[in-house]
């Protein structure tokens, strides 16, 4: 196993971004598919050391249960992935500090070219993915949705999409127009086709009721053409509901 702890300078958001990146042992010289995968409001790039995705992922990849593949978790700030300025600040939310910035062209435009300059990587959309928690789900969908010739696979984990533009979400978006321009459901709706795959869950107790909004998405990408699964499972919205479920995720991305 590695794991490796790097950053790069974004000339976006004119700062120093952190990623923690997992490329297993024993395939150095072999181009491998990316899974991207994304912390929610209060994480960071760590997200990959805390549920432990490299050990469960070597575990998975020696018993044969999935294909190699490497996983890079990158800092994103408390930002939603979204284009919310053009130049990067820090603003008072409800929960905290907002990062503001070019996010969705950072992960787009840096991030992906980084690691395929850096790391032997599969560099068509067949071997990129993208999936995230909470907030990082709902990134996760909407960068895959608006880009859907660079991903293949997405997974939307407890996502915390909302259904409707709340007082919160104003320190996100400037207005509820562009909201929508970000809502995967909105954006799925836009559709006439849907080639990706899609994996959406959450669980049964979940505080936001996060599973409302992935069955609406379920049924929009259903209608689009997309291979679209959605599971409702036991837990509440925290790690513990991460972790119980991290081998199917993984089984997910590394069929």
């Amino acid at each position: 196993m590695s794991l490796i702890e790097t950053s790069l300078y974004s000339n976006i958001l004119k700062k120093e971004m952190r990623l923690c990146v997992y490329r297993p042992s024993g395939y150095d010289t072999e181009p491998l598919p990316v899974l991207y995968f994304l912390h929610g409001r209060t994480g960071n790039e760590q997200l990959l050391r805390q549920l432990a995705m490299d050990k469960t992922a070597d575990e998975m990849l020696q018993a044969q249960a999935i294909k190699p593949m490497m996983i890079v978790c990158p800092h994103l700030d408390n930002s939603r992935g979204i284009n919310s300025a053009e130049v990067y600040r820090e603003v008072k939310g409800k929960y905290g500090t907002v990062h503001k910035g070019r996010y969705e062209d950072y992960l787009v435009d840096e991030l992906i070219p980084f690691t395929e300059r850096s790391f032997q990587c599969v560099k068509t959309r067949e071997g990129r993915y993208i999936g995230g928690i909470s907030s990082g789900g709902c990134t996760a969908l909407q960068i895959a949705l608006l880009h859907r010739d660079l991903f293949s696979k997405v997974g939307g984990h407890m996502p915390a999409i909302d259904l409707s533009f709340a007082d919160e979400d104003e320190c996100y978006f400037e207005s509820e127009a562009m909201w929508l321009k970000y809502n995967p459901i909105q954006i799925a709706k836009g559709f006439s086709s849907c080639p990706l795959k899609v994996f959406l869950d959450d669980g049964k107790d979940d505080e936001g009721q996060f599973y409302r909004a992935c069955e609406s998405l379920y049924q929009i990408l259903k209608q689009k053409g997309a291979q679209v699964q959605n599971h409702l499972f036991d837990g509440a919205h925290d790690a513990a509901y991460i972790l119980s479920n991290m081998k199917t995720y993984l089984r997910f991305y590394g069929a």
